[in-house]
């Protein structure tokens, strides 16, 4: 199986979502939030100080992480405004983020300044209301990455990148998250961005192992795809059948320069079991 560009030129994509029809992706090192349109690549939002994880509310007003200052921002009716300051819930950069179906959003950061070089430390999910009220869900966490949420909201699954696993918590009526649990144990791979099939199974982008993994609840590897000597940083479900899985691509070394060359890219690849709705 391979894969088919459907964008290049990109500095650094990242966290893709596929809403209202249409892929739409942060493009970090360029500060900006994109959605890819029939006619090419509009930007949508500018977020300097690097955007993340993508969501919406159920308003329709899209949220973005904006991870250098640890802000969540709502972008509605063409102005850019802040949800919620996060700063002093958590260390480092704040990540990536999935939306429940009842616009509650959760938040991971990574627990310690990976750019000035501090020891690695444990990181936290951050779940911020609709409300705008923000605490901590969930922290010891191993580079909370990218994040799903299962379809009945009752289960959050998010990659531990630096732990090597996915990790699954159920979630309360209150939004709190409980029951911790290993969804699956990587055995060597790095999780980074990832999404949630109809079966239950979980999507997961290897930017080291350049390849994606569908992995099932309790660690057995269904499939996996090379993406060459191209890192795998996020990947998602969605086309008009929710059987095209896309994948941000970029170079290990381009991510930690944050000049940022424009050597990403979004490839597709067709699959057999379509989307379960999450990120």
């Amino acid at each position: 199986m391979s894969f088919d560009e459907v964008q290049g030129g990109l500095r650094f994509p990242e966290s893709p979502r596929w809403h209202e029809g249409r892929l739409w992706f942060s493009e970090k090192r360029a500060g900006r939030v994109v959605r890819l349109d029939p006619e090419g690549p509009t930007p949508v939002a500018e977020v300097l100080a690097d955007p993340g994880g993508l969501g919406w509310s159920p308003s329709g007003d899209l949220l973005v992480v904006s991870m250098g200052d640890r802000r969540l921002l709502r972008v509605g009716r063409g102005q850019v405004s802040e949800v919620a300051d996060l700063a002093s819930l958590t260390r480092g950069k704040c990540n990536d983020m999935v939306v429940d179906g009842r616009g509650r959003a959760y938040v991971g950061d990574f627990g310690y300044d990976l750019a000035r070089g501090e020891q690695p430390a444990a990181g936290h999910i951050v779940l911020v209301d609709g409300s705008g009220v923000a605490r901590v869900v969930a922290d010891d966490l191993g580079f909370p990455n990218g994040s799903v949420v299962t379809a009945d909201d009752r289960e959050l699954i998010v990659a531990e990148s630096s732990a090597g696993r996915l990790t699954a918590f159920a979630i309360g009526d209150d939004g709190s998250l409980h029951s911790r649990r290993v969804f699956a144990d990587l055995a060597g791979g790095v999780a980074d961005g990832i999404c949630l099939d109809a079966e239950g199974a979980v999507w997961y982008a290897d930017p080291l192992g350049c390849e994606v993994v569908r992995i099932a609840d309790g660690g057995r590897v269904l499939d996996r795809i090379s993406t060459g000597d191209e890192g795998a940083f996020a990947c998602v479900l969605g086309g008009d059948d929710g059987r095209a899985l896309f994948v941000c691509t970029y170079s290990e070394a381009a991510s930690a320069d944050p000049a940022g060359p424009p050597v990403g890219r979004i490839v597709a690849t067709r699959v057999a079991v379509p989307s379960g709705g999450s990120p």
